[in-house]
C-alpha cells in the first residue's frame, strides 16, 4: 500500500513539472510560490473581492467541524441516528456530504470539492490569514464570532424573503467596495479560526453558521458590524432568513428541524463559489503570475519612471546633435539613459522584471518579493524573461544607433 502510495505522490510530482496548477492544488496548498494559496489571496485583496475565498475558507471550516462533531458522537459509541434523529432523516431523505461519516450508505452521500484533494486545514487557513495581516499592516480578530450585539437583533427587513436590495451581478463586483491600484488597507477581515478546546456540541454547529449567515449572506449595510461583507450568490442560492440564535437552543419542532439543514446550509454555495473563482479569478491570477512577476502598481511606476527617463534620454540625445558635440563617440553614451527607459517601458508592457526573473524573484505586494520555488512557472518566466531582455537589447542598440549616425549640425 506504502509502495503504490509513493508512486502515486511521484507520478503526481513529475506530471506538476510541465504544467501549470489546477485550482484545487492551489486550494489544498500543494502548490509553491508565486502561485500559492497566499499569493491568490492578494491577487483577490487587489480586486477587491477576496471576500469569496473568505467565504470558501469559512465554508469548508464549518464543514470541517460538522465532520469532528459527527466522528466525536461516533467515537462515543452512539450512533448519529441516536443522537440526532432529525438530522439523520433529513440526510437520508435528501443525501449529504457528510454520508460516509454519519453511517449512510455511499450513494447517500453528495459530491464536494473536498473529493478533489485535500483542502485547507485549520493550522494552514490561520498561517495565511496572519500572514496577509502582515503584508496588509491590519489587525484580525481571534474571536470565534463578532460582537453578538450586532447580530442578535438585527433589522427585519432582513428576514422577509421579499426582501431584495440591489445586488452586484457577478462574484467579483461588488456593489459596495471598488478595488483600486492603491488600495493598501484590507476590505475585510481574514477567516475566522474557530478553537476546539472542548467537545464540540450543536450549538457551536449553530453559532457557525451563524456568523457565515450574518458576515457574507446578509445584505451589506443592514447588519451594523464592520465584517459584513455581502458576496453575490444567483438568486435560486441566496439564503434570506437564519431563525435560529446561537445564544438559544431550539426547542420546537420547527427550530429542530431547521437545525437539521445546518451542516448542508452552505455547500451549495461553496459550490457556487469554487467554480466562480476557478473560471473567472483563477485564470486571470495564472496569466499574472504565470507569465508575469510585477504587481500593477510596480508595473505602474516602471511606466511612469520610464517616460521621464527617456525624455531625458531623447532631450540629451537631441542636444549633442544641436550643439554638434565632438568627438562624435560621446553619444553612444546615450544608451545609458535608453537602456533604463526601454527596460522600464516593456517591463510595464509585459508586466515582467527580466532582472527580478533571473533573481528567482517575484513581487507578492508592491516592491516586495519573494523567491519562485514553483519548478514549471519558474521555467516559463526564465523564457519570458530571455525573450524580453533580447528586445530591450535591440530597441536600446537601434535608438542609440540612430542618435549616433544622425550628423551633427550646430544651430
Amino acid at each position: 500500500m506504502d509502495d503504490e502510495q509513493n508512486g502515486q505522490q511521484e507520478d503526481w510530482l513529475n506530471s506538476r513539472k510541465n504544467r501549470l496548477p489546477s485550482f484545487t492544488e492551489v486550494l489544498s496548498r500543494r502548490t509553491r510560490p508565486p502561485v500559492d494559496l497566499f499569493m491568490f489571496y492578494l491577487f483577490l485583496q487587489r480586486e477587491g473581492a477576496e471576500d469569496i475565498l473568505d467565504f470558501w475558507l469559512d465554508v469548508q471550516q464549518h464543514e470541517n467541524l460538522c465532520r469532528a462533531y459527527f466522528k466525536d458522537v461516533r467515537k462515543s459509541g452512539r450512533t448519529i441516528k441516536e443522537d440526532w434523529p432529525q438530522y439523520w432523516e433529513y440526510a437520508r431523505r435528501r443525501g449529504s456530504i457528510y454520508g460516509t461519516v454519519v453511517g449512510l450508505q455511499p450513494n447517500a452521500a453528495k459530491r464536494s470539492t473536498t473529493s478533489t484533494g485535500e483542502m485547507v486545514n485549520d493550522q494552514e487557513k490561520s498561517a495565511i490569514a496572519h500572514a496577509a495581516d502582515e503584508k496588509r499592516g491590519g489587525q484580525r480578530s481571534t474571536t470565534p464570532g463578532f460582537d453578538k450585539e450586532h447580530i442578535s437583533s438585527p433589522p427585519t427587513a432582513v428576514n422577509s424573503p421579499d426582501f431584495d436590495p440591489p445586488r452586484s451581478t457577478t462574484p467579483f463586483s461588488l456593489s459596495v467596495r471598488t478595488p483600486t491600484l492603491f488600495n493598501l488597507k484590507r476590505a475585510s477581515r481574514a477567516p475566522t479560526i474557530i478553537p476546539r478546546s472542548a467537545a464540540i456540541s450543536r450549538m457551536d454547529l449553530i453559532a457557525s453558521a451563524e456568523r457565515i449567515f450574518f458576515r457574507y449572506l446578509s445584505p451589506a449595510g443592514t447588519v451594523n458590524s464592520p465584517e459584513n461583507h455581502e458576496i453575490y450568490l444567483p438568486p435560486a442560492l441566496r439564503i434570506h432568513t437564519f431563525p435560529l440564535s446561537s445564544t438559544q437552543e431550539p426547542k420546537s419542532q420547527s427550530d429542530l428541524n431547521m437545525m437539521a439543514h445546518i451542516p448542508d446550509m452552505f455547500h451549495a454555495q461553496k459550490e457556487y463559489c469554487f467554480r466562480a473563482m476557478e473560471q473567472d479569478a483563477f485564470p486571470r491570477f495564472l496569466r499574472s503570475k504565470a507569465f508575469g512577476n510585477l504587481t500593477p502598481v510596480s508595473a505602474l511606476v516602471r511606466l511612469v519612471v520610464g517616460l521621464i527617463v527617456l525624455w531625458i534620454g531623447l532631450a540629451a540625445g537631441f542636444s549633442l546633435i544641436f550643439l554638434d558635440v565632438q568627438p562624435k563617440s560621446k553619444r553612444f553614451f546615450l544608451f545609458i539613459p535608453f537602456a533604463f527607459a526601454i527596460l522600464f517601458l516593456i517591463s510595464h508592457q509585459y508586466e515582467l522584471d527580466p532582472i527580478l526573473v533571473f533573481l528567482g524573484q517575484s513581487e507578492s505586494t508592491p516592491f516586495r518579493t519573494l523567491t519562485i520555488r514553483e519548478p514549471y512557472v519558474k521555467r516559463l518566466l526564465l523564457g519570458r524573461a530571455i525573450w524580453v531582455t533580447a528586445l530591450v537589447s535591440t530597441c536600446v542598440v537601434a535608438l542609440t544607433l540612430i542618435f549616433w549616425a544622425v550628423p551633427g549640425h550646430r544651430l
